[in-house]
């Protein structure tokens, strides 16, 4: 039997025998906070549990990292950047063969990494392996290419006189990763900062963060110099407001809420006015013209607003269809979200997992009795799976008014 639905149809065709598989976790081992290159346990003495969102189960304690812990990542990755470091000193080149030698190590350890994101996800394992993984091995091969080629100009002002630009590290770069893509939204903070020569202190969403610590083994692993890589699990109104509002750190960049980034650029503008980076949420539209292939078009506009449980930022969620298709694509697109398999993300033939939590299950239940109670028409799913789980059935709408809340939150 081939395995097919996985989004882009990367795995599509192939034959289940030579799919790959998950690896058996007995016990994670990597779980404490992760400061020049040695694992320590939290200051405060604390932990917190991650779970499995598809069973409820707790996979493991984590240490959690607070605002004494961050002050000393904070520490150590500045001590790293400072002139005359290691680090500082690096010719650029060799910066991309450590970008190199970890995206060798990720590659290495694909099948456990990709295992860990389903387990502390809930996203289906092939996602996990074939989306997540294939995408955090290509940021760290491109960014790694890059080190070398980042440099200044010369700026002819007169014959007297000539300009000289320099491209220098910003310094610390503070990252606070969200939960809905923890590894591959990680290498999208962590290469472009290494490469181009800076320290890093990551703060891992609490949902979700193993695969964040079992790259700081990598990055020991590899051999980058201590410090310049620093992970610090915990909890955003602690670790993360930390990260943020630390004059120790000279650039910051977050992706989550717009709530929780408008508290982000406040605390980086009352600190050290330190740059900032957003990348937050959206209602985004997909059009749907008259004369379009009709089927392609739910199909793609499907994977647009089911994938990763419709846990992304760029999900298109709100679609605008032409009258004259209208029914149409209604019927097809129920037709099409009954083919989405609802089960265990481990096992191969699953395309659609749980919610990260019991907080987005509650709010995506609240939204979804909202459309009903605002005159949607509600075409197809709207309920949980059971009554002790986190899944939810693919859901559609029609006759939906721009007013309505499931028009306008994400």
């Amino acid at each position: 039997m081939a395995q097919s639905g996985t989004r882009n149809g990367v795995a599509e065709k192939i034959p289940a025998s030579d799919l790959p598989q998950p690896v058996k976790v007995q016990r994670v081992r990597h779980t404490k906070i992760f400061i020049n290159n040695e694992w320590h346990t939290s200051i405060s003495g604390r932990t917190f549990p991650t779970r499995n969102p598809a069973t409820g189960d707790i996979i493991c304690e984590v240490q959690e990292a607070d605002k004494e812990d961050v002050d000393k990542a904070v520490a150590a990755a500045k001590a790293a950047k400072e002139h005359g470091s290691v680090w500082r000193r690096m010719e650029p080149s060799r910066r991309g063969r450590l970008l190199h030698r970890l995206a060798d190590l990720v590659e290495r350890d694909r099948l456990l990494l990709a295992t860990l994101e389903t387990l502390d996800t809930g996203k289906p394992f092939l996602h996990a392996f074939f989306i997540d993984l294939e995408g955090s091995i290509k940021t760290l091969r491109y960014y790694a290419g890059w080190a070398d080629k980042i440099h200044g100009k010369s700026v002819p002002v007169d014959e007297a006189f000539m300009c000289l630009t320099k491209h220098e590290p910003i310094g610390v770069c503070g990252a606070i990763i969200p939960w809905n893509f923890p590894l591959l939204m990680l290498m999208w903070k962590l290469a472009p900062a290494l490469s181009c020569g800076n320290t890093v202190v990551i703060k891992p969403a609490e949902q979700t963060p193993l695969t964040a610590l079992h790259i700081g083994s990598l990055i020991k692993e590899a051999e980058f110099p201590p410090g310049v890589v620093n992970i610090v699990p915990g909890f955003g109104s602690t670790a993360g407001a930390a990260v943020a509002s630390h004059c120790g750190i000279d650039k910051v960049a977050f992706t989550g809420s717009t709530e929780v980034g408008q508290l982000v650029e406040e605390a980086a503008a009352k600190s050290n006015l330190k740059r900032v980076t957003l990348e937050l949420g959206g209602k985004n539209p997909c059009i749907v013209f008259a004369d379009c292939n009709l089927q392609l078009a739910v199909e793609e506009i499907q994977k647009g607003a089911f994938y990763n449980q419709g846990q992304c930022c760029t999900a298109a969620s709100r679609v605008f269809v032409h009258e004259m298709i209208h029914a149409e694509f209604v019927r097809r697109s129920i037709e099409n979200a009954k083919k989405i398999v609802i089960g265990d993300p481990l096992d191969p033939q699953t395309t659609h997992g749980p919610q990260i939590d019991q907080l987005q299950f509650d709010k995506i239940m609240d939204l979804i009795e909202s459309g009903k109670k605002e005159g949607a028409k509600l075409e197809y799913g709207g309920g949980a799976l059971d009554a002790k789980s986190l899944f939810i059935q693919p859901t559609i709408f029609s006759e939906v008014k721009d007013g309505m809340r499931i028009a306008k939150e994400e």
